[in-house]
């Protein structure tokens, strides 16, 4: 039925675009898009279009997203997937807005049996086979991962793609076996790296939340090599590498002036 859904899509991008004066303001705010092709820029925009046609906005306690939000948000949801395609998100369609950080109750069994119950305060959530949750108010950081802050979108988005093949674990889907093992090697190598470093109290331009586990270094990198893929891949030029070849972008290339 792929065909049917490609009608669909051509029929939405007949109908719907995204303004110059809109383009103009998501350049603005995201200047990682700065240094894509004209033919790059047009695709991500067509994406875009098409992402905010199949995918549900629901914003919670009153909130109300501008089209200028919903359009951002998709402008950076897609950017990962520019030459993975859209199809990377297919089985779920909601994307849940909360106007600030949300709380979420985890419950754990340590190994003595004893069940532990908590409170995490989130920016954003991704949930296996569900929506993905984003804090309005954090997606103001957007850009400023090279002075500390974080690209909630890119982080959410990325872990649904390391979901791909399962549980996300730091491992997304690979083409073979062997660029599987090749990807494990470098990654837990870069990442044990990563740790030791943290636990050294040494200075890294990483967010320190990345040595959690393998998934949130995942996570936290992608939004590096979107936003600053330089400094990536300056300190873990292996792992920039990697994400070149999976995300079949090079943003060092085009950000390097």
């Amino acid at each position: 039925m792929g065909w049917l859904k490609s009608l669909a899509r051509r029929r939405v991008l007949a109908k719907h675009g995204i303004s110059a004066r809109r383009w103009a303001r998501a350049r603005r705010h995201l200047p990682f898009l700065a240094g894509l092709s004209e033919d790059e820029a047009q695709r991500l925009k067509d994406m875009a279009v098409i992402f905010l046609a199949e995918k549900e906005f629901t914003p919670l306690h009153g909130l109300e997203l501008s089209e200028d939000d919903r359009v951002e948000i998709a402008l950076q949801a897609c950017l990962p997937v520019l030459e993975l395609g859209l199809d990377a998100y297919e089985g779920w369609v909601g994307i849940i807005v909360h106007p600030s950080d949300f709380h979420v109750k985890r419950t754990r069994v340590g190994e003595d049996g004893v069940v532990h119950e908590w409170d995490d305060e989130l920016a954003g959530e991704s949930w296996p086979g569900g929506p993905i949750v984003l804090s309005w108010e954090a997606l103001d950081d957007a850009g400023s991962v090279a002075d500390g802050g974080a690209n909630v979108v890119i982080h959410e988005f990325a872990h649904k793609l390391d979901m791909m093949d399962g549980e996300a674990d730091g491992v997304p889907p690979l083409p073979s076996r062997q660029a599987r093992e090749r990807w494990i090697e470098v990654f837990d190598a870069e990442y044990e790296r990563f740790c030791r470093t943290v636990e050294s109290g040494e200075e890294t331009f990483l967010d320190p939340y990345a040595a959690e586990e393998e998934a949130e270094f995942f996570a936290v990198a992608s939004e590096a090599f979107f936003e600053t893929p330089n400094a990536l891949k300056g300190e873990f030029p292996r792992l920039y590498e990697l994400f070149k070849g999976f995300y079949r972008q090079d943003p060092a290339r085009r950000l390097e002036t």
